[in-house]
């Protein structure tokens, strides 16, 4: 039973599989089987199992006590490969390799399911008519050999393993849940917020808050409107262009206290206030739908629950079972440390291979013992801010850390000249820099600075959002380099830690970016901080070879997530 199988689901409800080869293709009779989790349970010894896509089978497996080891996700590696080849963008779904691999037209990916707040996902996403099992090993058999044509195929299959191990981390995820007091949050939210009011309106604090705003520009304005406030403003003689928080805290006038605390308390009623607590908690399970790589820099998304973005005085209500505890674990100084190990700058890994802090050790080579000026010009390097103070900043850098500033700056210029750019393992940077929200927030591209901010934080760019700006497109291949080598680093210490917490009663609840957060009996805790420490060594290890760079954590064991910071 060892080895390689294939599963594919039947339009009968059951699934086709069949054992695989070295060559990837069939080894013995393909099996029609009633009960996919038992196709799955009854295999104990098979190390892989090859399937369309995790979303379509594993939750159900999960739901039935059946837990698979490891799995390659055709779907996952077709959007790698896609992007190698510089298609990202172009429809992604198996159905759609196959007509390219057999010269036909290519059917447009399945529109993304609706997140259902609390429920589970189905078996089988509805994604048109089963794809035969033939017919995916024809598509996987044509990935491996794209596979082998890649740069660096080794990388590539590591990357494909890593991203494939990351889609079952999300559906274990979604599964389990984080652990969530509703009670706890509702106070929060009467503290906050005060009390609701028939009808759905705004909290008696957002309604205060409203009218103090109304009396400082001496006429009714609704500061849920930016426009309204924009204008108010006018007339009273401030020019202003927008709420941004970063522009009106600097006016003088007596609105601005009361919109500014208005603005961040109207966002948490409508982002995670009663509404939201009522579709996404159930259980005591707060349960957002995680999709790995859901961002052209590798980076993990949700589909609805805004799980991504909870504040901190929210995070109260996350509280850990009776007897249990919450093992929060932040990456530190991740992006000098992944900058280090891809451009093999000596300096900068014996810097980033010392015990002491990170920045510290920076600016006492590079900026006379001045840790926030040294932790501003790697930042700068990285983000791109590279005019004024980040330019001599990065002078200073480049004179001691050449080969990482010559790094990044050689992304910059291939972004700039509509080149592809790949992270270590090599996930590519399309040219057009097409991305999602916070890729383009992370790498600092000025494309929001004409458009008003939600109320909610949204920004009115989407997937598929193509900058045009040349210098634009430099700087966030500047920071993809580094964003997305993390990235699929991160993956690999996810692997690794379910790995060695599938011994233990502990469960991976929660990740985003640089943070897991892991429910474990107190008991588990130890083991778990250790665990968490190895997974990040070994992660090392694996995605960017032997070398000096450390990848510490610092960890908390609480109760409540908000305790960890």
């Amino acid at each position: 039973m060892a080895g390689r199988w294939a599963l594919a689901p039947a339009e009968d409800g059951g699934v086709d599989v069949a054992p695989l080869g070295p060559d990837g293709l069939p080894a013995g009779p393909v099996r029609r089987e009633a009960d996919p989790a038992e196709a799955v349970r009854s295999r104990p010894g098979v190390t892989r199992w090859v399937w369309r896509s995790t979303a379509e089978v594993y939750p159900r497996l999960l739901a039935t006590g059946v837990r698979v080891e490891r799995c390659y996700d055709v779907e996952a590696a077709e959007t790698l490969l896609l992007g190698h080849e510089g298609r990202y963008g172009e429809p992604r779904s198996a159905a759609a390799a196959l007509a390219r691999l057999r010269g036909g037209p290519v059917p447009p990916d399945p529109p993304q399911r609706p997140a259902e707040p609390g429920a589970q996902s189905p078996l089988f996403e509805p994604a048109g008519v089963p794809l035969p099992l033939a017919d995916l090993l024809a598509v996987y058999a044509e990935q491996q050999r794209r596979t082998c044509a890649t740069a660096h195929p080794d990388r590539m299959r590591l990357l494909t393993a890593a991203e494939s191990a990351g889609t079952l981390v999300a559906a274990e995820m979604n599964r389990a849940g984080l652990p969530w007091r509703a009670d706890v949050h509702r106070a929060v939210l009467h503290d906050l917020l005060g009390e609701r009011y028939a009808g759905g309106g705004e909290p008696r604090r957002l309604a205060e808050l409203a009218d103090e705003v109304s009396a400082a520009f001496g006429r009714r304005v609704r500061p849920d409107l930016p426009a309204d406030v924009v204008k108010a403003f006018a007339q009273a003689g401030v020019k202003v262009s927008s709420t941004r928080r970063w522009e009106i805290e600097s006016v003088d006038h007596p609105a601005v206290k009361p919109l500014l605390e208005y603005k961040k308390l109207y966002r948490i009623w409508v982002a995670h206030g009663w509404s939201w607590l009522q579709d996404w908690v159930r259980d005591g399970r707060f349960r957002p739908e995680f999709h790995a790589g859901g961002t052209v820099t590798g980076r993990w998304v949700t589909n609805g629950g805004g799980a991504l973005q909870i504040p901190k005085v929210i995070r109260r209500a996350a509280v850990a079972d009776p007897g249990w505890r919450l093992v929060v674990a932040d990456a530190d100084q991740m992006e000098p440390r992944v900058l280090a190990a891809i451009s093999r700058d000596p300096g900068l890994m014996e810097v980033a291979g010392r015990e002491a802090d990170l920045y510290q050790s920076v600016s006492d080579r590079a900026f006379s013992g001045d840790r926030a000026q040294a932790k501003l010009a790697v930042l700068g390097a990285v983000y791109g801010q590279t005019s004024g103070d980040g330019l001599k900043n990065l002078a200073v850098l480049r004179r001691r850390f050449p080969r990482a500033v010559a790094y990044v700056d050689e992304a910059a210029r291939a972004g700039e000249e509509g080149r592809l750019v790949r992270t270590w393992l090599g996930r590519t940077c399309p040219p057009a820099a097409r991305t999602t929200d916070d890729a383009v927030e992370e790498a600092g591209i000025p494309v929001s600075e004409a458009a008003e901010e939600g109320a909610d934080g949204s920004r009115p760019w989407g997937p598929g959002y193509a900058s045009t700006d040349a210098r634009a497109r430099g700087r966030f291949a500047r920071n993809f380099v580094v964003q997305g080598s993390a990235a699929d680093w991160a993956l690999l210490l996810l692997a690794a830690l379910r790995q060695t917490l599938a011994d233990m009663a502990a469960e991976l609840v929660f990740f985003q970016h640089d943070e897991v957060i892991v429910h474990c009996p107190e008991e588990e805790a130890d083991a778990v901080v250790a665990a968490i420490r190895e997974a990040a060594d070994l992660a090392g290890r694996l995605t960017f070879g032997q070398t000096p760079v450390r990848f510490p954590f610092t960890t908390a064991v609480v109760e409540c997530y908000a305790d960890a910071k």
